[in-house]
């Protein structure tokens, strides 16, 4: 008898054997790294964090004097000091030469300086002087300054007298690297960088290529006794150290270009209430960041050199002094733009006892705009000698002049040929902001803009206006840059100067200098600052105020 055989199923084959159970491989775990290398990591991570931070902080300051505060608070909470200062004394001779003090006073600032220049931590950062040893200093360390015997004593005294009793201070040098290289931080060669090498295996938190402690190293600038300085980290007995310097970073010496300060910019200094100094990690961060923060400070000292040259140029070309002639006094304020502008004023005696009084502005800013304001200011001298007692023929002349030696140029300008004796007073602008009367019974807009301004049009021509300032009067010159410096639409800026000039007090309407102060006083936001002479950071124009009273 034969078997029944198995029915046949769609999609199955009976012939094909049953396959065997297996048993899913089992994946060994992960061993878990080393707690040792995870905090040295972390650690690690930490550092980089914590001068990101820091360097973006500094790099958002746009003055010196900002920078320089920015780079001693930043300095101060990697160290753990409580107070500090920067001595800035470029190598090159050219300034700025500046001190500013962090917890530090002028007075206090004052007695430091009077420590001798070898034994002071900064002074001896400036010498920049070679070691016995051939070793150029990097760093100063003074861990006790009342138990150095070698110290000078002026140091001590001073010490003692402010209540400081340690220093640790660094060079400002952009083409250095950090006076030491942090324990497994690799240095990369020619970038005064460094690098994070890879763990060795089974390193533990104190083993090989680990420093000791470094998992409990927490973010710098942090309260934490870890992060305090080490009073006892191979202090012996207690003498000054200084830390040879590394080799110069090219790499950061070519991003900062050849027209910035050379050498060395001066030396940063903190200071410890109690015996102590940084920690090796420390140390190298905060030579980190002085590096690049020496290469943000050298872009701000070209900056300031470059506005200071704009700024002298531009203070050459206009009047050192006002003439004195009888029958009216004169006073001027001009607070130049950052940046350097076209504006100018002039007070010109003429034949006859005659003054001219003239304001007016080049279009544009920077260096080429102050050369041509001074080349036109020039012209307007010689053309109102010569037929001053004609303002319309000045300008006339000055425009033609423009149109053949400036014809990429336009500029606005208004020019006053005044006779003190009969106080008349003959005027002419070209696209310029009108005179201003004002006196005990009236204040009141000249009108002199029914012209376009100087280079606009092929032939200019503009009627001039007289008029007859009554004795004790006053009248107001000005650029439109004080106008703009208000924040202010033009309408309410004409508004605002005008209720400054009628709301002057009887005292001051006597005294031209006087009245220029009270109306920039009232006029300006900042005007407190720019009466004597400080422009606002948000002033980007030129400022010109001129004062004619009639006596």
């Amino acid at each position: 008898m034969n078997s029944p055989h198995a029915p046949k199923v769609a999609g199955i084959d009976p012939s094909l054997p049953s396959p065997t159970q297996t048993v899913d491989p089992v994946t060994p775990p992960l061993t878990a790294p080393n707690s040792g290398v995870q905090d040295r990591l972390a650690s690690w991570v930490s550092d980089l964090t914590t001068l990101h931070e820091l360097t973006e902080r500094l790099v958002r300051t746009d003055t010196l004097d900002e920078a320089l505060r920015e780079l001693l608070r930043a300095g101060a909470a990697l160290v753990g000091a409580q107070r500090g200062l920067v001595a800035l004394e470029p190598a090159d001779g050219l300034g700025p030469v500046t001190t500013v003090g962090l917890g530090l006073g002028h007075a206090d600032l004052g007695q430091i300086e009077t420590i001798p220049r070898g034994s002071a931590s900064a002074g001896r950062l400036l010498d920049g002087l070679p070691e016995p040893d051939g070793d150029r200093r990097a760093d100063v360390t003074h861990p006790d300054i009342a138990g150095e015997a070698d110290l000078d004593p002026r140091h001590r005294e001073v010490a003692a007298r402010l209540g400081f009793s340690a220093s640790y201070a660094v060079p400002l040098d952009p083409c250095r690297t950090g006076p030491c290289t942090a324990p497994g931080l690799t240095p990369i060669p020619a970038t005064g960088l460094t690098a994070i090498p890879a763990p060795a295996p089974g390193a533990d938190a104190h083993g090989a290529g680990c420093p000791a402690g470094a998992g409990d190293h927490p973010p710098p600038g942090t309260a934490s006794s870890t992060n305090a300085p080490n009073a006892t980290s191979g202090t012996g007995a207690g003498h000054g150290r200084v830390a040879p310097a590394a080799a110069t970073a090219p790499g950061i010496a070519a991003a900062m270009g050849a027209g910035g300060p050379s050498g060395r910019l001066g030396g940063v200094a903190w200071l410890y209430d109690e015996p102590a100094e940084p920690a090796e990690r420390q140390r190298h961060l905060v030579g980190l960041y002085c590096q690049y923060a020496a290469a943000h400070i050298t872009r701000l000292i070209e900056l300031s050199r470059a506005r200071a040259t704009v700024a002298t140029v531009q203070e050459e070309l206009l009047p050192t002094r006002l003439p004195r002639v009888p029958g009216v006094r004169l006073a001027v304020r001009h607070h130049p733009g950052p940046h350097g502008g076209g504006d100018w004023y002039d007070a010109l005696p003429l034949p006859d006892g005659a003054l001219g009084l003239s304001v007016g502005g080049v279009t544009g800013s920077g260096p080429s705009a102050v050369v041509a304001m001074g080349r036109l200011r020039a012209s307007l001298r010689a053309y109102a000698v010569m037929e001053g007692e004609d303002p319309v023929a000045v300008l006339s002349d000055l425009e033609l002049l423009m149109r053949l030696t400036e014809p990429a140029r336009s500029a606005t300008a208004l020019f006053a040929y005044c006779e003190p004796g009969t106080r008349k007073v003959v005027l002419a602008g070209a696209g310029h902001c009108p005179p201003l009367l004002t006196g005990q019974r009236r204040t009141e807009f000249v009108e002199t803009t029914l012209s376009a301004p100087l280079g606009m049009l092929s032939c200019w021509e503009a009627p001039s206006v007289e008029i007859e300032p009554s004795s004790g009067e006053t009248l107001l010159f000005y650029s439109d840059g004080l106008l703009h410096r208000t924040g202010e639409p033009m309408d309410r800026a004409f508004n605002r100067l005008h209720t400054a000039a009628a709301s002057a007090p009887r005292g001051v309407r006597g005294d031209p200098d006087a009245f220029a102060d009270h109306v920039l006083r009232t006029v300006l936001p900042d005007g407190s600052a720019a009466s004597v002479g400080r422009a606002s950071e948000d002033d980007t124009e030129d400022l010109v105020l001129l004062v004619a009273h009639f006596d």
